[in-house]
């Protein structure tokens, strides 16, 4: 069967449409009326073929529709009207005859207002009133980090009912997390890290509150959960321990009640495709005593599993899961409460006009659940990280496989397409962790170490008859084992191709070479790294993002700060994803801060994020640079003080919710410290994250109980007035 689809589209001169299905393209021809004609060939009865058409220029894809166009192949002989169908863009007329299906379509653009269109608005949620831009205040915070009466030494989701109160009692419209996902790998404090999750699709049991499964809350439960909650910051491990210690004990008293119920079998079947996967590899990692799935290679002494699980093999797994029916069951059953209880706590904060902002990280564990059960999406032979900078002289390596886009476009993004529709069902709104990972990573060979020898991935790497032709002698200046004095790195999937090396004018060879050798050089380094990725990063992107973002109703949001290619903020403003914008981050070449009141509207502005220090402990971080905030941001005279005090902070938050930031967004910590009897005594203990630090431990909690909080009068009512002040 032929496809024959024909669209009407006004290109300049140099432009060419294409129909992109998957990883494959069709050019198109053009026709006098400005219609453009692509025909695909081979069609089999009963096939839904997706596409999307495309603009391209100077080789690059500049353009690309939102929505895609897709048909179904009818019975073979059949004539007259075809489904033809909305993936769902606007399709005019689709008929068969003969053999051929011929479809006349309508490009699909970005809607201008489509972040005010998202769930959110949607459903009612949210509510424009016509008269102003929509903006909205809320508050950031992990879920680890709430502290309430009712708690076992974490936080947990019953508690983002609590919270959801004080954010409806102060104004405030939304609250974001951190990811919620299982990082379950070693039982210890290095499973802290919640962006090393072991599913992406499951979500972690330190959030469960054990009394609504079951658990009883006799003598020895009220005493583990006083002890635990007068501890100044989480202790992980043993929180972990007890409440799976607990949670087995409710499984085996409450457990075949709750299998026999129609709700947990809608929830096994709904979502059967990662959970049984999931709940084998946990039982795995439990019975091996690592969740190394490339260890798990049999045993004869009967320790445990005689049977290789090194790759995945869908049949050998179900048979071994019948085998362990027991443990299997545990982890679907804890997974189940979990869905629950979260989804109770969404419905709750909606009913007081409130949302939960998730977190999707752009990394997954190397020995994680995702990775065994869907190899061929990973390039499992890589890592992923960040290029040397000024901070870091090495580089970073983060130890995420990275991902092959290439597989995964071939279903349409299925797995991507997947993951997001299960964060949907908690989240109204999200951010996109580094979402620079979209346009490009930095690809570290899982055998180097440093991120030294690493290499953008794409890229466009240079031939060996290019390197030669510009006079570079491949035999003594490129390679991977002459370690750090090389000018240029092999790429690992294309023989004969080279990356120049990152960190190659401080290698001994280069400074060998003569003056036209370091020119030339030179040359070549400023094109690579500075000019020749700009189109081709920003059409990897548009491969990616509109097939993702409008899978899901979420309201799109970026992580975009550091050194990012000029494509990013283009890219982004294109598919109204919004900005990340602070203060002591600017945006702009030679600025040392950004003023609020210059941030785009399409953006969610903050004071600080979990990877920085809070607004007290940054104001006392750097003298210099505290002084010259004092008199450059607050127009102050004479020397600043010594600590951010209370009428400070309050200045700072109040120009931040008067931003035209769509979204002001800011760590509970920093609404904490407009407050000099409620912050806490020391800054530097309310950081979340150090991200220098790879073995950070991710610990911190509330000072007070959301409870507490709820009974603060004054404070409330003071954040209230400044968030209607701001007209939030």
């Amino acid at each position: 069967m032929k496809l024959i689809t024909h669209i009407e589209y006004h290109t300049v001169w140099g432009q060419d449409l294409y129909l992109r299905s998957g990883i494959r393209e069709y050019p198109m021809k053009y026709a006098p009326g400005d219609i453009w004609t692509a025909e695909v060939d081979g069609l089999e009865e009963g096939q839904t073929f997706g596409y999307r058409y495309e603009v391209h220029e100077g080789g690059f894809c500049v353009r690309t529709e939102w929505l895609s166009h897709s048909v179904t192949v009818p019975e073979c002989h059949a004539d007259g009207p075809v489904a033809a169908g909305q993936d769902a863009a606007e399709v005019r007329d689709a008929v068969v005859e003969r053999g051929v299906i011929e479809v006349r379509d309508a490009w699909s653009d970005v809607p201008e207002d489509l972040p005010l269109r998202s769930a959110p608005f949607a459903e009612g949620i949210f509510r424009k009133d016509g008269r102003s831009p929509w903006r909205a205040a809320g508050t950031a915070v992990p879920v680890f980090s709430l502290r309430s009466e009712s708690g076992f030494g974490t936080g947990e989701f019953n508690d983002l009912k609590l919270l959801a109160d004080w954010a409806a009692m102060t104004g405030q419209k939304v609250i974001q997390l951190l990811p919620v996902n299982d990082t379950t790998r070693t039982w210890s404090r290095a499973d802290s890290y919640p962006y090393n999750a072991v599913s992406s699709f499951a979500l972690h049991p330190q959030f469960i509150h054990l009394p609504a499964v079951g658990v009883e809350e006799d003598e020895e439960y009220l005493r583990l959960r006083r002890e635990l909650n007068a501890l100044p910051e989480l202790d992980y491990e043993r929180v972990n321990r007890e409440k799976h210690r607990l949670l087995r004990k409710a499984f085996a008293e409450t457990g075949a009640k709750v299998m026999a119920s129609e709700e947990f079998k809608t929830f096994c079947r709904d979502n059967a495709g990662w959970l049984s996967p999931y709940a084998a590899f946990c039982v795995l990692r439990d019975e091996s005593g690592t969740s190394d799935f490339s260890s798990w290679k049999g045993c004869e002494d009967g320790t445990h599993c005689n049977e290789d699980f090194s790759v995945y093999d869908a049949d050998k797994v179900s048979g071994y899961a019948r085998a362990h029916k027991k443990g299997i069951d545990y982890w679907c059953f804890v997974q189940y409460h979990l869905h629950v209880q979260l989804l109770e706590a969404r419905d709750y904060a909606r009913s007081k006009g409130v949302i939960f902002k998730g977190d999707l990280p752009i990394g997954v564990s190397r020995t994680s659940a995702d990775a065994w059960v869907n190899a061929s999406l990973f390039n499992m032979d890589s890592c992923a990280g960040a290029p040397p900078d000024a901070f870091s002289a090495d580089g970073q390596n983060w130890g995420f496989p990275t991902y092959d886009w290439d597989a995964m476009a071939k279903d349409g993004y299925a797995w991507w397409k997947a993951r997001l529709g299960r964060m949907s069902q908690y989240f109204d709104a999200f951010r996109i962790d580094h979402i620079l990972g979209f346009f490009r990573i930095w690809e570290i060979p899982v055998d180097a170490g440093s991120g030294l020898l690493g290499h953008f991935n794409p890229s466009l790497p240079y031939s060996a008859a290019e390197l030669a032709a510009k006079g570079f002698d491949l035999r003594k200046c490129a390679g991977r084992r002459r370690g750090r004095n090389v000018l240029f790195v092999p790429d690992p999937r294309r023989k004969g191709y080279w990356h120049p090396c990152i960190s190659a004018k401080s290698a001994r060879v280069y400074a060998a070479l003569d003056a036209g050798g370091k020119s030339a050089f030179d040359s070549l380094y400023e094109d690579f790294f500075y000019h020749r990725h700009t189109g081709f990063w920003k059409e990897s992107a548009m491969r990616k993002l509109p097939a993702l973002l409008s899978a899901t109703g979420m309201l799109a949001c970026g992580e975009d700060l550091g050194m990012i290619p000029a494509c990013v903020p283009e890219t982004m403003a294109e598919y109204r994803i919004l900005s990340l914008e602070i203060q002591r981050m600017p945006k702009k070449f030679g600025e040392r801060f950004a003023d609020p009141a210059t941030y785009p509207y399409y953006s969610v502005c903050t004071t600080s994020t979990h990877d920085t220090s809070t607004l007290r402990a940054w104001w006392e971080e750097d003298r210099e640079q505290t002084e010259a905030y004092w008199h450059e941001m607050l127009g102050e005279k004479g020397n600043a003080p010594e600590t951010c005090s209370p009428d400070i902070c309050r200045r700072i938050i109040g120009e931040h919710l008067g931003s035209p930031s769509m979204l002001a967004i800011l760590p509970l910590q920093d609404w904490l410290s407009i407050d000099g009897t409620l912050r806490f005594a020391d800054p530097e203990k309310e950081r979340v994250n150090v991200p220098s630090d790879p073995h950070h431990y991710w610990r911190y909690r509330m000072h007070l109980t959301l409870e507490a909080l709820l009974q603060q009068d004054r404070f409330n009512a003071r954040i209230r007035e400044m968030v209607s002040a701001s007209g939030r």
